[in-house]
């Protein structure tokens, strides 16, 4: 016998939430495809093309052994290796399951039917989905000419029910950054009952990188979010940490569950931080190879926003067709329909032979279309 639906029973804000919807992966696009999985180029979800920091790899294999027991919950070892590098207390660093997770635990802390949350039109699409599961209202602020973040529009937006202002630094899927100068001005300005919230997972390869843990330093309601999923290659693992003030921080140890980073988690991120060379290989590819898109984009005719992240946005008219054409051709990219720029698709910079296939497949598609016309 068949049982009566559920979903009117469901909470009602869960029921409005359109899910995230990732990179499509390698697996999926093999099977769909027939194709053979080591054939196909992923270049959808901006992630390290070089793979994991090797001495991540060297610790997880140590700790692999210890499996069958539970992590550390309070994740001291890493916290504390956070907490030197950055020059703060132990006491003002959460560890999360990725900067994703960090995310959630503050607006669970902070969110609720009659909060609002401020974030920029084209930022990461979690803020909006947070809102939706904690009752809050979305505010949208649209970005600047340039694409990057109006702060002094968000100054103007933020209201008596503001709990949030997220700033993301450098901002998903655009890359464009937002200055010193403008920051200061506008942490100046912030009122008390306002969080900002800086979603720096990025900031490894702007240049320059604005210092924003003197927020937290001098004592303002100022969080730092940044992941190791990105510059250290550790994506699979979901590790990330937030660094704010102590009271904060004692609020996001409340709500996130009692193990939340794993063990193996835990030991990659503390090595992967000591990974030096790791962390530069990966910043100067990226850089490089994101010149080489430019240049062609340039020969191309392609407009594209200069980006100051390991992704680049470029128009290419339709972008779903484009994006179909190309992955026929074994080539993931990223499609922004949901976004609200259907004309786009974002590029992860891969290896210099992933770049090579993508640039090949991108002017293959787009030859195809000019002889249609």
């Amino acid at each position: 016998m068949r049982g009566m639906s559920i979903l009117p029973y469901a909470h009602e804000h869960v029921q409005k939430i359109r899910a995230y919807k990732p990179g499509k992966p390698i697996g999926e696009t093999a099977r769909e495809l027939h194709m053979d999985p080591d054939d196909i180029v992923k270049l959808a979800s901006n992630e390290n093309p070089l793979g994991a920091s090797p001495m991540a790899m060297q610790a997880i294999k140590r700790a692999s052994q210890g499996v069958n027991l539970y992590p550390d919950g309070s994740a001291y070892e890493l916290r504390s290796k956070i907490a030197k590098r950055y020059g703060v207390r132990i006491e003002q660093i959460v560890a999360g399951s990725g900067s994703s997770e960090l995310i959630e635990l503050l607006c669970h802390t902070c969110l609720g039917p009659g909060s609002e949350l401020v974030a920029a039109r084209y930022s990461f699409t979690m803020y909006p989905l947070m809102c939706q599961l904690f009752g809050a209202t979305f505010v949208e602020v649209e970005n600047k000419p340039d694409w990057s973040h109006d702060l002094r529009a968000m100054l103007r937006t933020i209201s008596p029910r503001t709990r949030i202002v997220f700033i993301t630094n450098p901002t998903n899927p655009v890359g464009t950054m937002v200055q010193q100068a403008e920051l200061d001005d506008f942490m100046a300005q912030v009122p008390n009952h306002v969080i900002v919230a800086f979603d720096e997972a990025y900031i490894h390869f702007a240049d320059p990188q604005p210092d924003t843990l003197r927020y937290v330093q001098r004592g303002q309601n100022a969080v730092v979010m940044r992941t190791f999923s990105k510059a250290y290659g550790l994506a699979g693992l979901r590790a990330g940490f937030a660094i704010t003030t102590e009271e904060i921080a004692g609020l996001l140890h409340k709500v996130r569950s009692p193990f939340n980073t794993s063990s193996l988690a835990q030991v990659a991120a503390a090595a992967a931080l000591d990974d030096e060379q790791h962390l530069r290989n990966s910043v100067q590819l990226v850089r490089s190879e994101m010149h080489r898109y430019e240049r062609t984009f340039d020969d191309l005719g392609l407009s594209y926003i200069p980006s100051q992240g390991n992704f680049v946005l470029v128009k290419v008219g339709d972008g779903e067709r484009v994006y179909s054409e190309c992955l026929k051709r074994g080539v993931i990219l990223r499609p922004m329909n949901g976004y609200g720029l259907p004309e786009y698709l974002r590029i992860s910079i891969g290896t210099a032979e992933q770049n090579t296939r993508c640039l090949r497949a991108l002017a293959e598609v787009l030859g195809e279309a000019g002889q249609q016309k």
